[in-house]
């Protein structure tokens, strides 16, 4: 659903900020002329003009981020509103409950073991393309570690199976509203528009991820010494026990509840393809999903209080690096210096086939990635550039929507800097190192796997 914020995400993105208004007394200004179409902002190919800059100081360094809360509000409360709604859904314990006893299944039952890792891979990996699951991975993999070794497999396997089959929906997203809601809405597009495209992409990246893992577990079964931690699951392995008798049980509430976030997910749907939902009705439709689901659950008002005000403050990092991120484009708007930056950008890549040009910007997300380890944040640090860029140069800012999104997402699984991935590997107990080694086969191909359906998006003018 989110991701993990820290200080020093928060101390770069002010550092830019200021770097930003340093540059406003040394880069000249200019401006591109805009046109509007069809509801939408469009720079004007060619239109660019020195103009006078307009330096920007101390008091602008200082208000930027309250004008740009101000500029975002409508992205911030959704956020606030969708991180109460789910903290309220966990609270239930319905979701927890219930792939607990799907788990299980698998385990009692041999003949199903096949349909293991493909089955709760997907489950992941829907939560990580509908709602961007990523910290919410953590408790599973202390479930599924257990269990990957009670059925022959290894501690990578277990650990993959939520955090893989979530990356690779995060990575495929097609509803999650923390990057596709907030980059498109920056973007200035329909929210969730090119959705038939992403759901390819989607399913190619869960079942690339599913082949993955599930080789790996094959190659394992027949030879267990392949296991890069077979020593660290020799010394734990007396240690884990699958104990049915103490399962949790799956009450009527548990599955009025999942009955309630399934009609959620349709009525989700339903709203943007029908009727053209956009943030405001879609936070409404969140914090129904949290009110009813607290109440189908059996909590109490101060109970679905307590959670909603918990999961919304576990957004602030999220809220503040949206304000922060936004105070660049204020800082940089106000001293006319953001259509110079754009373009030296486009002079750069303009003569690039487009092709190249969209690649070169999942290239540039990638690497952003490894310092902003926050979906939303990263979108609005980037897409006010990168999405009047694709203007300039030629192809779609749906297309540059995807190139955030590739480069955001499937570098994630192997960043040492990012606190979701070394979170996981340390409740797992997997050095890094070990992960790193494991993982490059799948990280490689993903990147060339980005880089090829990229083509597609500019020779379709993906809209």
């Amino acid at each position: 659903m989110k991701k993990k914020f820290t200080f020093n995400t928060l101390v770069m993105i002010y550092a830019v900020v200021v770097l930003v208004a340093v540059a406003t007394w040394i880069v000249p200004g200019g401006e591109y002329q805009r046109e509007t179409k069809d509801g939408r902002t469009l720079v004007v190919p060619g239109s660019f003009a020195y103009v006078q800059n307009e330096p920007q100081g101390l008091g602008a360094i200082f208000t930027s981020p309250i004008k740009g809360f101000i500029q975002a509000a409508h992205i911030i409360v959704f956020v606030f509103i969708i991180g109460g709604a789910f903290s309220v859904v966990q609270k239930t314990g319905a979701i927890a409950v219930s792939v607990r006893r799907m788990a299980g299944t698998f385990a009692r039952k041999p003949h199903l073991q096949k349909f293991f890792i493909p089955v709760m891979m997907t489950i992941f990996s829907i939560g990580g393309t509908v709602f961007g699951m990523s910290e919410e991975t953590m408790p599973f993999v202390l479930i599924f570690i257990p269990l990957a070794i009670s059925l022959g497999y290894d501690s990578l396997v277990g650990t993959a199976i939520p955090f893989l089959g979530a990356a690779a929906g995060f990575a495929g997203a097609t509803l999650n509203p923390f990057t596709i809601g907030v980059a498109q809405g920056i973007a200035e597009l329909p929210l969730y528009s090119g959705l038939e495209y992403r759901i390819i992409i989607w399913v190619i990246s869960t079942a690339s991820m599913i082949v993955f893992v599930s080789l790996y577990a094959a190659r394992l079964r027949k030879n267990p010494s392949i296991s890069p931690v077979a020593d660290i699951d020799r010394e734990r392995k007396h240690a884990f026990h699958l104990d049915n008798a103490e399962e949790s049980l799956f009450t009527l509430r548990h599955k009025l509840v999942l009955a309630f976030f399934a009609l959620t997910l349709v009525a989700l749907v339903y709203g943007i393809l029908e009727f053209k939902w956009f943030i405001t009705e879609i936070a409404g439709l969140f914090l129904a999903l949290g009110i009813v689901s607290g109440i189908l659950g059996g909590l109490k008002a101060h109970e679905i209080s307590e959670s909603f005000v918990g999961g919304a403050k576990d957004m602030m990092g999220v809220a503040l690096i949206i304000g922060f991120a936004r105070a660049l484009l204020v800082v940089a708007g106000d001293g006319k210096v953001i259509d110079t930056l754009l373009y030296a950008l486009a002079s750069l890549i303009s003569g690039l086939h487009p092709i190249v040009a969209a690649q070169l910007m999942f290239v540039a997300q990638g690497i952003i990635n490894f310092f902003v380890h926050s979906g939303s944040g990263q979108a609005a640090l980037t897409m006010p550039v990168m999405a009047p860029l694709a203007d300039v140069i030629g192809i779609s800012r749906q297309t540059a929507v995807l190139a955030f999104q590739f480069g955001e997402g499937w570098i994630n699984p192997i960043l040492p800097t990012s606190g979701v991935t070394m979170g996981v590997l340390g409740l797992a107990g997997i050095p890094w190192e070990r992960w790193f080694r494991w993982m490059i086969p799948a990280q490689v191909y993903f990147f060339i796997l980005a880089l090829l359906l990229m083509i597609p998006a500019v020779l379709l003018n993906y809209r």
